[in-house]
């Protein structure tokens, strides 16, 4: 009897713990789903906005093109001598070289022909002046009556001096025909054609070649309305950056020299013009820019005062989402006064410390509440350490 009495007892205490156990579950689901509903607000992450100036970064392309472009002519007639071995296309010839040289007796006996020219006026006028002094004596002693200019030889002097003179102006020109017979290289230039050979007549005026100026380049770079207003007010001077488009870029730098001061009918844009010293790196180590590149030209334009920088995927119709100090979202009208890359300036709409909502709920709501990430972080520590404790 004992022994049933005991085993009753032994299972009535086996159903209570079990009971009670099952009940504890039960109270610990029941917290955690009412820990749940109590808090249910969605998490996002929060940056605080600072104002900054920011300087305004202008892009452009264009093409790389030599200042001038020569078409080289023969002034003088003749054969052709020899020519330099650089004057071929592509090549590079000096300012100053020669060129090609033309066939120069003629002209050298052009110069012999003037020099005596020369001489036989200057005997003419001393001449005349001698015989001018000794008719100036004669007249002394007649009257003045019989004295006349012919008498004195004046007309005869004042062509003897013409006669020099003209004698002078022919070997002046004799001898710059003679110079011309060595055609120079008028600037540092890149040859790109030549039409003449040795052993070839050419006559004066004739087309021989054709060469770019190597020791400045330019590109012109059309500045789209956007971007109008933010350059500076007296661009001139300004340092800008040319790079190529290619696998291999060069980097290259350059001024801004002037603005075309027109703005373009058809595509509303005004155009600056942008120069490169030595761009085929004659007098430095700098890389090759070769006329024809296809480039992307970048310099400062004006500097914002206080904006905000905003990612672009924060700004949706120009609008942003703000956490008030209430932890609840705000959408803020914005106005952004400038794009640049991945990038929004905004000047308006927000202010200093706002909290800018880095990510949001599937449906955001103006007045919805929300958990910022790093409280959450520290409630879900703070969690953790509690159940530590308690285990």
């Amino acid at each position: 009897m004992k022994s049933i009495i005991l085993t009753i007892i032994g299972f009535i205490t086996i159903l209570l713990v079990a009971i009670g156990i099952s009940m504890g579950i039960v109270a610990s689901a029941a917290d955690e789903e009412e820990q749940k509903q109590e808090d249910n607000r969605p998490v996002i992450d929060v940056e605080s906005l600072v104002a900054i100036n920011h300087q305004v970064k202008i892009v452009g392309f264009g093409e790389v093109e030599p200042l001038e472009s020569t078409t080289l002519a023969a002034q003088v007639s003749g054969e052709v001598l020899n020519w330099n071995e650089n004057f071929v296309a592509g090549g590079v010839v000096k300012r100053g070289e020669i060129l090609f040289s033309i066939e120069p007796d003629t002209y050298e006996a052009a110069v012999l022909q003037a020099e005596a020219q020369i001489s036989l006026a200057q005997a003419t006028l001393t001449e005349e002046l001698a015989r001018q002094k000794v008719a100036q004596q004669e007249a002394k002693n007649l009257p003045k009556n019989r004295v006349s200019d012919l008498y004195l030889r004046k007309p005869q002097v004042i062509s003897a001096k013409a006669q020099l003179k003209s004698a002078q102006a022919s070997l002046r020109i004799a001898k710059r025909n003679l110079d011309k017979t060595l055609v120079r290289a008028p600037y540092d230039a890149l040859v790109v054609s030549r039409d003449i050979g040795s052993g070839q007549f050419v006559n004066a005026g004739m087309r021989v070649a054709q060469i770019n100026n190597i020791e400045t380049a330019e590109v012109m770079v059309p500045i789209a309305g956007f971007d109008s207003p933010f350059l500076p007010a007296n661009p001139i001077g300004i340092s800008a950056q040319i790079s190529t488009q290619d696998a291999s870029s060069v980097q290259r730098e350059g001024s801004i020299h002037r603005n075309l001061g027109l703005v373009d009918q058809s595509t509303r844009m005004q155009h600056l013009v942008i120069r490169i010293n030595d761009p085929y790196g004659l007098e430095s180590n700098a890389p090759k820019l070769k006329f024809g590149s296809y480039v992307q030209v970048s310099f400062s334009g004006r500097e914002l005062e206080s904006v905000f920088k905003v990612p672009q995927i924060l700004v949706n119709n120009r609008k942003i989402w703000i956490v008030n100090d209430q932890d609840k979202l705000e959408s803020h009208t914005v106005h952004v006064v400038r794009e640049e890359g991945e990038y929004f300036f905004i000047s308006t709409g927000v202010t200093e410390r706002d909290r800018i909502a880095k990510s949001l709920p599937e449906y955001p709501q103006n007045g919805m509440d929300v958990k910022i990430l790093d409280q959450a972080s520290d409630q879900v520590s703070n969690s953790l350490t509690t159940a530590n404790i308690s285990l």
